[in-house]
């Protein structure tokens, strides 16, 4: 183990210090002992080498190699540490980009799902729409009678009209006769549940359109489709002119 004076006195200073000022010094006395003269500057320079140089000097020759030693670990554990900090340095970039990644795959994910959901609600939509037009009965299916009370009237558009569209059609015929299916207006000639204009187109649906509602609800059904897309396009127009 170095003594503890001569260990701190070379560590001031390092070993490579200690090693050139040697150097330096025996080449100062290799000088003088040729006659060589010395500008004054130099011989300071000199005596101020030579004083480094008794540091190197003070550890014994055995012990010089542990200095050598000590100082490479030094370096080594410098080397090790800069290492380790690169290496942090590098997982915390890679730990930041998977994070980035993992957000972006999980956004792509949930937008997935999403429209996958919707575009379920819609095919379920469509396929209760369609289930309501298939179980809507046709004129026919209703006996015929001598007379209709508005209860039955209302029951058989129920029957006739697809649910989401049934208020709709509702709403003008409430404005247009009342549900009664023998309403006529004399001054234009209008006439039925719908008020068909004139009351005879209603035999392309059937010919007892005079005295049948089933056969007015399936002419004005038809119509609605064809002009505004269905009864709810047809309650829209009405709104905003008072006809349709």
């Amino acid at each position: 183990m170095l003594e503890g004076n001569r260990v701190s006195r070379i560590s001031v200073r390092g070993f490579a210090v200690a090693s050139a000022t040697a150097v330096t010094t025996v080449g100062a006395v290799v000088g003088v002992a040729s006659g060589n003269t010395q500008h004054p500057s130099n011989q300071n320079d000199f005596e101020a080498t030579a004083g480094d140089a008794t540091l190197l000097a003070d550890i014994p020759a055995g012990q010089q190699a542990q200095v050598q030693t000590a100082s490479l670990s030094q370096q080594a554990d410098a080397q090790a540490l800069a290492a380790d900090t690169a290496a942090k340095k590098s997982a915390e970039e890679a730990a930041r980009k998977k994070a980035a990644d993992d957000a972006v795959s999980k956004q792509k994910a949930a937008e997935k799902a999403e429209k996958a959901e919707k575009e379920a609600e819609e095919r379920a939509k469509a396929a209760e729409e369609a289930a309501s037009r298939s179980a809507s009965r046709d004129s026919s299916d209703f006996p015929v009678q001598g007379s209709y009370s508005i209860a039955e009237v209302q029951a058989m558009a129920r029957q006739m009209v697809p649910a989401d569209q049934f208020q709709c059609f509702s709403n003008i015929v409430d404005h247009e006769s009342s549900w009664n299916y023998r309403a006529s207006n004399p001054s234009s000639g209008a006439y039925g549940l719908v008020q068909a204009l004139p009351g005879s187109k209603m035999s392309s649906a059937g010919a007892d359109w005079q005295t049948n509602p089933a056969t007015q609800i399936k002419w004005g059904l038809n119509y609605m489709e064809d002009r505004y897309g269905g009864p709810c396009g047809a309650w829209s127009f009405w709104q905003a002119n008072n006809w349709y």
